[in-house]
């Protein structure tokens, strides 16, 4: 018998959705000790499939239909406190984002214990076990610290420990490593895989990344607009898709290969050069903190027409290092030299003509677009700032909708009223909007799926093969690296470890901590087959 069993699950949606259903006519098993791993694009019914299954749907997302069997419970028919009785010691959760899933007031071994007690169980040992279970450091410090006080990779194993406290007999994983470096996401899919099999645990994995399924799944199930397109082995579904959806996700896949893109002509002069860049971050008041070094002697340069990946994980610097290019971060010391000019001396008028020569597109870009501005406004707003008349600045803004190809309607709409991708396509139009010379990219396609991330990316090849672009390319994806970078700088600790073609930078890489990296990427040796684009309809 399975351990769990969907069988045609339908999900309703709000009036006025763009569909009538959230997850329609579904049908899923999960056999014990299995990995099933569930992929598609954001809105294609993959988390309202799981928050169905534990018990976790909103009130505006009710079933029409379907059954959900547990161990040969239908969950669907228990009660509340049932289902409550069920999660946690059956059924354990693991969420995207763990800062939003912790209590930020309660330290860990308070959270940690807290899942125990409400189950009648005595934490005693049980929670300094688990600490150490999930592979934390100091144990006894992190026990004593708030989430707050942690990284992103160390809060994620809390959460794993959470919702192994237990033991359950299924663990569901909601996207857990999407927002995690390299290193740190293959530590945790390492983690996971190795208790789901000492424990013999079911596991349902969603994720938007292939290298991710090829790492860790048993059996891939395939989602698009709430329904199942495909169903099979990881084998099988990796190496053979068969439906055209799942094909043009595997098409979309960035391929690493190691090469350099090619198809730009990069001249032999220097745009910019940072040199011997040092940050250091001190505290000051009544709650000092130990000085943090953000960057320390760093050196990069751009030539015209480059791109130039920087690449590291979490907290390496790289974004620090990129704000200081932009003058959002003031360097202690070092120089940045941008076509001959010394940038660090300049004053805020001195400054003001190199502003939109240089121009940064950001990792969020809902966070970085006016919520209140129409795009048009947000667009043209720049180049009126900078003394373009209005009705030039408005066309200009028209022109390039066109160019990152979006409709020119848009014009006049809010950024909440776009999906992420179309976002990050505004951010890049209103960073063109100024007509820069350098474009400094902070992982900006980081957060988007599969498919999206691809558009971005040619649309940033196409962008700067026609405007001469430079570009400063910041990524923890190595991938994406290997596709649009002619150099990578590696960035460790504040420090540039090691500088060049991206081809040779991968394929013999010199620094251990490249290989490090490298060895790190998810699915590292699998390589997405070579799929003919499908008939047009």
């Amino acid at each position: 018998m399975s351990l769990l069993e969907i069988t045609n699950l339908t999900v309703a949606l709000p009036p006025g959705g763009d569909r009538p259903d959230a997850v329609s006519d579904i049908s899923l098993t999960l056999a014990a000790g299995e990995i099933l791993c569930i992929v598609g694009e954001s809105g294609s019914g993959k988390s309202v499939s799981t928050a169905a299954v534990t018990g976790l749907l909103p009130k505006p997302l009710p079933v029409r239909s379907g059954r959900i069997l547990f161990e040969g419970r239908d969950l669907l028919a228990l009660k509340p406190e049932q289902l409550r009785a069920l999660r946690g010691a059956r059924i354990g959760m693991i969420f995207q984002e763990p800062m939003t899933a912790l209590n930020p007031l309660m330290r860990v071994a308070d959270q940690i214990a807290e899942v125990l007690q409400v189950h009648g169980q005595r934490p005693g040992n049980r929670v300094a076990e688990l600490i150490a279970a999930v592979g934390l450091p100091d144990p006894a410090r992190i026990a004593r610290s708030y989430p707050h006080q942690l990284s992103g990779g160390q809060r994620q194993r809390v959460m794993i420990a959470i919702a192994l406290a237990l033991e359950p007999a299924m663990l569901v994983a909601d996207e857990p490593t999407t927002a995690l470096d390299v290193t740190t996401q293959m530590q945790i899919l390492r983690l996971i895989k190795s208790i789901q099999r000492r424990r013999g645990m079911g596991v349902i994995f969603i994720t938007h990344d292939f290298g991710v399924v090829a790492e860790i799944a048993d059996r891939v199930a395939v989602m698009q607009h709430g329904r199942i397109v495909e169903t099979g082995t990881a084998q099988e579904v990796l190496n053979a898709p068969a439906h055209p959806y799942t094909r043009a996700l595997i098409r979309a896949v960035p391929r690493f290969e190691g090469q350099a893109p090619g198809g730009t002509a990069v001249g032999s002069d220097v745009l910019v050069a940072a040199r011997g860049i040092r940050k250091t971050y001190r505290s000051h008041g009544l709650f000092r903190r130990p000085a943090t070094t953000a960057i320390d002697g760093a050196t990069i340069e751009i030539r015209r027409g480059e791109t130039l990946g920087l690449v590291g994980e979490s907290g390496s610097g790289k974004s620090t290092l990129a704000r200081t290019l932009v003058r959002l971060v003031r360097p202690d010391d070092g120089s940045i030299v941008f076509d001959g000019a010394d940038l660090r001396p300049l004053s805020r008028s001195g400054w003001q003509s190199y502003r939109k020569r240089i121009q940064m597109v950001f990792q969020d870009p809902f966070a970085s677009l006016n919520p209140r501005r129409r795009v048009g406004e947000i667009i043209s707003e720049g180049p009126i700032a900078h003394g373009v008349p209005r009705a030039q600045a408005e066309a200009e803004a028209l022109a390039l909708l066109d160019l990152v190809r979006l409709d020119r309607a848009a014009a006049g709409r809010y950024p909440h009223e776009f999906s992420g991708g179309q976002r990050q396509r505004i951010g890049i139009a209103r960073a063109l909007a100024m007509k820069p010379e350098l474009l400094v990219a902070d992982e900006p396609v980081s957060a988007l799926d599969v498919s999206v991330q691809a558009q971005v990316l040619d649309l940033l090849r196409d962008l700067r093969r026609r405007l001469d672009l430079s570009m400063l390319f910041i990524t923890h994806d190595l991938r994406v690296a290997a596709q649009i970078c002619d150099r990578i700088a590696v960035m460790r600790r504040g420090e540039i470890v090691e500088q060049g073609e991206t081809a040779a930078v991968f394929a013999t890489p010199a620094h251990d901590y490249t290989r490090e990296l490298l060895d790190s990427i998810p699915g590292r040796h699998w390589t997405p087959p070579a799929l003919a684009m499908e008939p047009a309809a």
